[in-house]
């Protein structure tokens, strides 16, 4: 790399779970400037048929059977993954090869477990061996997938997980703690600071696709007893089989709900809202402690997700609310006596939040090749 050229970076993702995504894009968004960023999804790229068809299924079944997903979680860790076992993974592993082959990167990230393997293989296949950023993007409860994967660093994003690491026998020099990568927008944001009995509580809901429930979950946060409540709902992916009935909820209740389909808009939608429903996931958690807004958990995949409920629940900024009652019930304790229980929750995130995690993996990233790149032309290892 000549003294004025632009780091190329890879970053690689996947896309069963939001997280993968987010991470990986939000932090080339931080690269923008610094590097010259690649995603891409080998997976995708190198088997889209069988890719499309797995992302359907894990979909349906963290959404509608997640205990079963939780045993099929758990197994993973018993499976070593530096040997190639799986056929189906040929194509994605040939793929990423290629890739590194003709874009010469200066470093590779990863923000899904598997990646890390294939890159080690194409090393001892002689691509020049380049530094390896491993960004995990769930909390404290990591797959063995992760911990086992052969990475320079590993990017975390609190000092719970990184404890949860070394506690496995991670060597505590290669973890970071650079917070979730989070979109750097959320760095320019200001958050509501206050709240006072009697004003409009401003609640944002994030639906899972379970049609039954979502009725009686608005109907919950809608009727909360001595309270102002409005609910803007962010359907994503799911408009087609949930619009009719949120629909139905928003003429029962006129001026007091918003219906948003896909949006961009996250960021700018949790710092105006008070509170936050939704599922468990690593960049839903990550982005609402970014933006200090209380959560509460209305589905949660076992294995995957219990630590990210963990998190909210270790720093005091959300809790589990299985059914309607329990939100109904959390959102009485909320609110009463002043709102007290929401203003200490608030804190609680203020004080923890990293919403420039993306930022600063950017520049951990950016640091190390700079290192990487010296100790090469003075031939000191790393």
């Amino acid at each position: 790399m000549s003294e004025h050229e632009l780091p190329r970076i890879i970053i690689t993702t996947a896309g069963f779970g939001d997280g993968h995504n987010s991470a990986a894009y939000n932090l080339a968004a931080a690269l923008e400037t610094h590097a010259e960023a690649e995603v891409i999804d080998p997976c995708a790229l190198g088997s889209p048929r069988i890719n499309t068809k797995l992302r359907t299924f894990y979909r349906f079944i963290t959404t509608h059977t997640p205990k079963i997903w939780h045993r099929i979680y758990k197994s993973v860790e018993k499976h070593d993954f530096s040997k190639e076992k799986f056929p189906f993974m040929k194509k994605p592993e040939a793929t990423l090869h290629d890739i590194m082959l003709s874009f010469e990167p200066h470093a590779i990230v990863s923000t899904y477990p598997l990646y890390p393997y294939y890159v080690e293989r194409s090393f001892a296949k002689g691509i020049p061996r380049i530094p390896v950023f491993t960004i995990i993007t769930d909390s404290i409860e990591i797959n063995g997938a992760w911990t086992n994967a052969p990475t320079d660093y590993f990017l975390v994003t609190d000092k719970f997980t990184k404890a949860s690491l070394i506690a496995t026998g991670v060597d505590e020099r290669k973890v970071i703690v650079t917070g979730f990568a989070v979109h750097p927008r959320f760095t320019q944001l200001d958050t509501i600071r206050a709240f006072e009995s009697g004003s409009k509580f401003k609640v944002l809901y994030f639906p899972t696709a379970k049609k039954p429930i979502i009725r009686r979950i608005m109907c919950a946060i809608l009727d909360t007893k001595d309270a102002k409540t409005e609910i803007t709902v962010v359907l994503g992916r799911n408009v087609r089989k949930l619009y009719d009935r949120v629909r139905e909820i928003q003429l029962e209740y006129p001026g007091r709900v918003q219906i948003k389909g896909w949006t961009r808009r996250v960021p700018e939608l949790l710092s105006t809202h008070h509170l936050v429903i939704g599922k468990a996931g690593g960049a839903t958690v990550h982005e609402t402690i970014a933006a200090a807004c209380p959560m509460l958990i209305h589905h949660l995949v076992p294995g995957q997700e219990e630590g990210n409920l963990a998190l909210l629940e270790k720093i005091q900024g959300g809790f589990y609310t299985e059914t309607p009652e329990d939100v109904s019930n959390a959102l009485t304790n909320i609110l009463k006596d002043d709102a007290t229980l929401w203003k200490n929750m608030k804190q609680n995130l203020t004080q923890y939040a990293k919403p420039a995690g993306s930022i600063s993996a950017a520049q951990f990233i950016i640091n190390k090749i700079e290192n990487h790149n010296y100790n090469s032309k003075n031939d000191l290892p790393l």
